[in-house]
């Protein structure tokens, strides 16, 4: 199979994925097979929220959609022309584990192996295991080659010559113990951060809240730790954030916000009570960590911007993403982009497509 080839394939791919809407499906005329797969993934909508709670029809739509804008031909060539790929690779059997801690997480492992033009062997986690097997079929008929190049275990990964593993940390010990004679990308437990100065736009802000919930702020993109200057007035986030309030009706979440809540509010620990902010939907705490739980936020305060960008760098290899209008904060992105990667925003900042070329 060609490289041209296996472009057109995930062009054909984002196009069939554009009928997904945040706000709904929407057929569309010419698409490909629609006609086999778009009441299939529909369903499987519904499915996905049965196996894993997370996984709300609205989230679901999101993941979807946000693919959708990233399959896009440009963005495709933009991507893969800055590898020298072959149109006939030593072809290598990657196996690839996938986390499901946010729909569709382990999509851009799947399409960066298949582009490679390798063979992969996918063992999906069990919070995500409806929709990609679906879409890998989808590829099949679009590119029959496919048929030899795909292939989803359920039992431990074997027969294989390379590996790309992402879970916690520990499960990144065990990766690495079996997996390490292996060429390998392992990844561990990242968070990611927003910088503020106080002089953030409404627009700025109501990104910021949507770095910070989307996806009940479940994916390591998502932002669950910020650095605010001394003195600086919450209310403004808060106010943001409230564009979010129907989520603390949705159960699983209002179980999670109301036990860190009490946990909190219920510590021996003066400074943790008395530095808790709350308004309803999400908890701010004081707390130099980064990986806050859900619905709640840990946040900083700071006299020089500076000190931050220092930490910041220090801390790198605990950090996926940065958000921030500051200059004198490097490596950021802007606020309501961090669900919004493009296929050349690598996960942990390690270059997946050299790693798959090169092997």
């Amino acid at each position: 199979m060609t490289i041209q080839q296996r472009k057109k394939s995930l062009i054909f791919l984002g196009k069939f994925l554009s009928q997904f809407k945040p706000e709904g499906i929407f057929p569309k005329e010419n698409i490909p097979f629609n006609d086999l797969f778009l009441e299939v993934i529909s369903a499987l909508i519904g499915r996905a929220y049965e196996t894993n709670p997370w996984f709300t029809r609205a989230n679901v739509l999101y993941a979807l959609s946000s693919w959708a804008d990233a399959l896009q031909t440009e963005k495709i060539e933009q991507w893969l022309d800055n590898y020298t790929l072959s149109d006939n690779p030593s072809v290598k059997n990657v196996g690839v584990i996938m986390a499901g801690n946010i729909p569709l997480v382990g999509m851009h492992d799947f399409i960066s192996v298949l582009a490679s033009g390798h063979r992969i062997k996918a063992k999906l986690s069990s919070n995500d295991k409806l929709l990609l097997p679906v879409l890998a079929k989808y590829l099949m008929y679009i590119e029959p080659a496919y048929k030899d190049k795909i292939v989803f275990v359920d039992e431990q990964l074997k027969d294989i010559d390379a590996v790309i593993a992402t879970g916690s940390d520990n499960t990144a010990r065990y990766f690495d113990y079996y997996f390490g004679k292996y060429p390998h990308i392992i990844r561990k437990n990242k968070n990611s951060v927003a910088v503020l100065t106080g002089n953030e736009t409404n627009e700025e802000r109501e990104g910021l809240a949507d770095d910070i919930m989307l996806y009940f702020g479940l994916g390591c993109r998502n932002v669950s730790k910020i650095f605010v200057p001394d003195n600086y007035d919450f209310n403004l986030i808060f106010k943001a954030l409230l564009k979010y309030k129907d989520l603390i009706n949705y159960q699983k979440y209002a179980h999670n916000y109301d036990y860190n809540k009490a946990v909190y509010l219920m510590s021996v620990d003066s400074d943790i009570r008395n530095s808790l902010l709350d308004n309803g939907l999400v908890l701010l705490k004081k707390d130099i960590h980064y990986a806050s739980p859900i619905g709640t936020v840990f946040y900083e305060t700071y006299n020089h911007i500076e000190e931050v960008d220092k930490i910041l760098k220090k801390d790198a290899d605990k950090i996926q993403t940065v958000v921030s209008n500051a200059p004198e904060i490097h490596n950021k992105i802007p606020f309501g982009t961090t669900q919004h990667p493009e296929l050349w925003d690598y996960a942990d900042g390690v270059d997946t497509m050299k790693f798959l070329s090169g092997l």
